[in-house]
């Protein structure tokens, strides 16, 4: 995709189908007059009566405890200068949603249009009664110190210029861990910053509270070394200023132990790092291109310790492993601050953490057999689901510890909990899904490449590197349709209609009619049936010419799973074959089973489905819960429908006793877990949280998936073909583009996985 072509679709995507990225949503009932009354004139007076009369109760009765205000006057945009609030929005828009989707914190983005700072406070000061907390964003130096300053000084809600203090945090927790990896203490190294802004600032700071003398920071701006002759410089920069005269960087970095850069990328030469001390730490974080290129500096020095603020290097320096845990600790307290001793909790969270075991969801999204603490792993990963409860807790517990909080947490057990529940609402799973399949890319057949959206989805794949498309159909269709696009990348097109395929169509004939000859399969037959795109694309994949096949777009369900059926074998072990749908649910993925295949599956068939949807959750990396659903509850009913649930769920108690399932049981029994162990304390899914449902046939799981996705907006990956010997997957009639992505990266991983295995038999054979 070109330049234009980009540029077109960001401004699509923040354009359509409704402007913006975050809305306002209502929480309480409103269908009846009566809700309206509660909600407005005349039961609105109530909590406005008691919130006059006990200003604290504003926490109770309104949103306030879990809003925070996200505010900018547009004058530092990222590497985008002043452009002015309006022109902010955007970026507020995109903090407000990373908060909402990492730790369920909801935001109002505010443009202030005014850079006098005295009316910058002002403002703040006279909203601060709607929020919980105030998070300060893109506002340039040195007036950012100032109004960060009056403002935590002079309001009771936790205020934090993210700016000036995430990438302290983060990078002051990969330090930690870094001088321990270098068997090197903090009061004894010698440190040169690349930079002198409010994120230098801020690191030099926090890197001193870790333990780092002042008189160690060799600070550089622009201009060269900070020296204490320098009239021009800032009070906050002459914490830092050396008694000395002015060095080059190159000469700083001579026994250095720790190099910093915040500043522009390829100012660090590989010379500069040959005279760095042994096992150098260095933190090169400028985007998009760092002070020195990770692959250039580990070539340099094989005992470097390396962070970066890529996503495609190890150790990525990311903000969002702070702040939305940062403020999540300090709302669910009613902190009047984030001091000091708040941030350095975060710091050592953060440390502590990227040293336990890593869950294997993490391993799996990132392409890792064992993520392990050591010098490409020193801080946590941004996808790790556990971060939210060691950071915010950590957070909390300093902020009663330090008397800035004013609703202190009693139960901790409980708060971890409901920590956990705050994860459902958001689409993790679909970005570590995605994140899985760009480690190890494959070749994926898109069999209706000559429409638009089809073309548009495998575009996708490629430019997000999630798999190498190969496009089958009317190849001159397909060509005036990637020039609309702009798809100017060369991809592999083939017409299985066109005489240019005559050779391999007849190849692929042939073997198809020897493995059917005897079921009724005549060469003529195999001929006619391998010019359909489906019958080729899936001989393709047999054959090895492709790793992966996606379809279905613009015919039924039934006509696209048979040539696959016909073509494809089962996988060994496997007799039956199923579907199963991810459904991305407010209380965390949901897998569904069966949803396409089999209309009236036996005990046999349904212990088989649960068995083969259990190996699908495990391949996300999760550990399947499996209710087996009907309508009644062990035994309330005793029909054919229910006796085959009891009879499936017996075998596998018996076969399969270490896998956690039970039924039959009524759906809201399976999802409540209070009400199941209230009524049914004997159930292996009591304590425990259902995360797949298997139905008693085709009817009643097909219409559940697709109620939830249409009533209630629920995204759904699938349906996903289970028992298949190779990667073939089918669309939904009509699927959109983001649902063909998504099953195009499920594709990908499926591979990855069988792959794996016959590697694995391979060796053990």
């Amino acid at each position: 995709m070109d330049k234009n072509s980009k540029r077109l679709e960001a401004l699509q995507y923040h354009a359509k189908p409704t402007p913006g990225k975050i809305q306002v949503v209502p929480t309480k009932k409103y269908a009846t007059q009566r809700d309206l009354s509660l909600a407005y004139s005349p039961g609105v007076a109530e909590p406005c009566l008691e919130i006059a009369n006990d200003v604290n109760d504003v926490y109770k009765y309104t949103a306030k405890g879990n809003l925070v205000a996200v505010i900018t006057n547009g004058t530092a945009v990222l590497g985008l200068g002043d452009i002015g609030p309006e022109a902010s929005k955007p970026v507020m828009e995109g903090k407000a949603l990373l908060f909402k989707i990492f730790s369920d914190i909801d935001v109002f983005d505010i443009e202030i249009g005014t850079k006098d700072v005295e009316e910058f406070i002002q403002t703040v000061k006279n909203i601060a009664p709607t929020f919980g907390g105030i998070n300060l964003e893109d506002i340039k130096a040195p007036e950012s110190f100032e109004i960060e300053r009056r403002l935590v000084a002079e309001l009771n809600i936790p205020v934090m210029h993210d700016d000036q203090h995430g990438t302290a945090i983060i990078s002051s927790a990969a330090l930690i861990n870094a001088l321990e990896l270098a068997n090197k203490k903090a009061e004894d190294v010698k440190m040169v910053v690349s930079g002198a802004g409010s994120a230098a600032l801020a690191c030099a700071d926090l890197y001193v509270l870790l333990g780092v003398k002042e008189e160690n920071i060799f600070m550089f701006n622009s201009k060269g070394l900070l020296t204490k002759n320098n009239p021009s410089l800032s009070n906050l920069q002459q914490k830092y200023a050396q008694d000395i005269e002015a060095i080059t960087l190159e000469e700083a970095l001579k026994g250095a132990d720790i190099f910093l850069g915040l500043s522009s990328g390829d100012i660090m030469t590989p010379q500069m790092l040959l005279g760095m001390a042994n096992n150098p730490i260095v933190f090169a974080m400028a985007n998009p291109d760092p002070e020195i290129a990770y692959d250039l500096a580990i070539a340099t020095r094989k005992d470097i310790i390396m962070a970066t603020g890529r996503s495609d290097h190890p150790n990525q320096v990311n903000n969002v492993l702070g702040f939305p845990y940062i403020f999540r600790g300090a709302l669910d307290v009613r902190a009047t601050k984030i001091n000091e001793a708040m941030k350095m909790a975060a710091v050592r969270a953060l440390a502590a953490l990227a040293k336990e075991s890593v869950p294997e969801q993490v391993n799996i999204a990132y392409g890792e057999t064992k993520l392990v603490f050591g010098r490409d792993y020193i801080i946590p990963k941004p996808f790790d689901p556990r971060l939210i409860t060691k950071v915010a807790p950590a957070v909390a517990k300093a902020a009663m510890e330090s008397g800035v909080a004013l609703q202190p947490i009693e139960d901790w057990n409980l708060y971890e909990e409901q920590l956990l529940d705050r994860l459902g609402s958001d689409n993790k799973m679909v970005r570590l899904l995605t994140n899985r399949a760009k480690n190890d890319p494959k070749r994926i057949i898109f069999a209706e490449a000559d429409h638009l959206d089809v073309l548009k989805a495998a575009q996708i794949v490629l430019e997000e590197r999630i798999g190498f498309p190969i496009l089958l159909g009317n190849k001159e269709i397909i060509l005036e349709l990637k020039k609309e696009l702009g798809f100017d990348v060369e991809v592999p097109i083939y017409d299985p209609k066109n005489k240019e395929e005559d050779k391999r169509r007849l190849h692929f004939a042939e073997i198809f009619w020897k493995s059917r000859q005897r079921k009724g399969i005549s060469l003529l037959d195999a001929e006619k049936w391998m010019r359909e795109r489906n019958y080729f694309g899936a001989m393709m994949v047999n054959e090895g010419e492709a790793d992966a096949l996606v379809t279905g777009y613009s015919r039924s369900y039934p006509s696209v799973v048979k040539p696959m059926m016909q073509l494809i074998s089962k996988a060994p072990g496997i007799t039956i074959f199923a579907t199963a749908n991810m459904m991305m649910t407010n209380r965390g993925p949901m897998f569904l089973s069966d949803t396409a295949i089999n209309p009236n599956p036996s005990a046999d068939d349904l212990a088989k489905i649960a068995l083969m949807t259990a190996n699908t959750v495990r391949m996300f990396g999760m550990e399947p819960v499996i209710g087996m659903v009907s309508y009644s509850n062990f035994g309330s009913s005793d029909n054919e429908s229910t006796s085959k649930v009891r009879e499936a769920v017996a075998y596998l108690h018996k076969f399969f006793p270490d896998l956690v399932v039970d039924g039959e049981i009524q759906a809201d029994f399976a999802l409540n877990s209070d009400m199941l162990k209230a009524k049914f304390p004997f159930s292996k899914l009591a304590d425990k949280k259902v995360n797949t449902l298997i139905f008693p046939n085709l009817e009643s799981a097909n219409i559940t998936y697709k109620l939830l996705k249409e009533l209630y907006k629920v995204d759904s990956i699938g349906p996903i073909m289970l028992g298949m010997e190779k990667p073939v997957h089918i669309f939904q009639l009509g699927a959109s583009v983001e649902e063909m992505v998504n099953m195009a990266a499920v594709a990908v991983v499926d591979a990855q996985e069988k792959m794996s295995r016959l590697k694995d038999f391979e060796i053990k054979f």
